[in-house]
């Protein structure tokens, strides 16, 4: 577990993330439970990059970041989304599980009554 800064409206939230390995990087959270723990993804560099939330059985949130950790993009993917686009070029991804533990940081994200 590591803690991760990212900035986000002139202001600066740490998150507690697993950064993932490469192949992490193609299961991410399917097959998981909602209480899994946060996930980084680094690409290494700015590159067009898609997701998907197959075998995901719960909603969670993509936080999109550049190389600077700066939040680029912020979308709530629904269970089973076959594609999910970001519409810039993210050097990073965070996953936050829609749960309990994770309400603050999701309530400051995306406001009240998400989770």
């Amino acid at each position: 577990m590591e803690r991760v800064s990212v900035f986000y409206k002139d202001k600066k939230v740490k998150i507690s993330v697993k950064r993932v390995s490469n192949f992490g990087k193609y299961v991410g959270l399917m097959f998981s439970s909602s209480k899994k723990q946060n996930l980084l993804f680094d690409f290494s560099r700015e590159r067009a990059v898609a997701i998907h939330s197959l075998f995901v059985f719960y909603p969670f949130l993509a936080l999109w970041l550049n190389e600077k950790n700066k939040i680029m993009e912020i979308t709530i993917i629904k269970p089973f989304t076959f594609l999910i686009v970001p519409k810039n070029r993210p050097s990073k991804l965070v996953e936050i599980p829609l749960n309990e533990k994770n309400r603050k940081i999701i309530e400051f994200f995306v406001g009240k009554g998400k989770v």
